[in-house]
């Protein structure tokens, strides 16, 4: 009984955890930009970020995918701890599609840092990642 008990936490746990295909710590100072290129079938476009302002626990960050650009309030409660940005249409692959997720971790006051950490989600490995060197 106690096996079957085990079996089906297992089970439980493992169909809801999402295995990331890339995980990166990064290291921003104020209005320092992260750059990547995001490359699936013959698409190249530029994910970009950065934060701005650190006040009352709340980070501002600004964020550029293909074009679009948008700002997301960050702070280290859980609710608002990240942003998510969709790589790709989702189409017939509706629950598939390839995703970049940021997560605010801490802010270092010694070194006036923001502290990320990015994770790539996709599963079906059509998806590539290429930093590019801050100007």
């Amino acid at each position: 009984m106690l096996k079957i008990v085990f079996f089906i936490l297992f089970f439980v746990l493992s169909v809801q955890a999402n295995d990331y295909r890339y995980t990166e710590t990064i290291e921003l100072a104020k209005d320092e930009y992260k750059k990547f290129f995001v490359k699936y079938d013959e698409t190249q476009k530029m994910f970009k970020f950065r934060w701005t302002l650190y006040t009352n626990g709340t980070l501002v960050v600004l964020r550029s995918y293909d074009r679009i650009v948008a700002q997301n309030l960050l702070a280290t409660r859980p609710k608002r701890r990240s942003f998510r940005v969709d790589l790709k249409p989702k189409g017939a692959g509706y629950g598939n599609a390839p995703y970049i997720l940021v997560k605010f971790i801490e802010y270092d006051f010694n070194t006036n840092k923001a502290v990320f950490k990015l994770f790539l989600s996709d599963r079906d490995l059509k998806v590539s990642l290429e930093h590019l060197e801050n100007e």
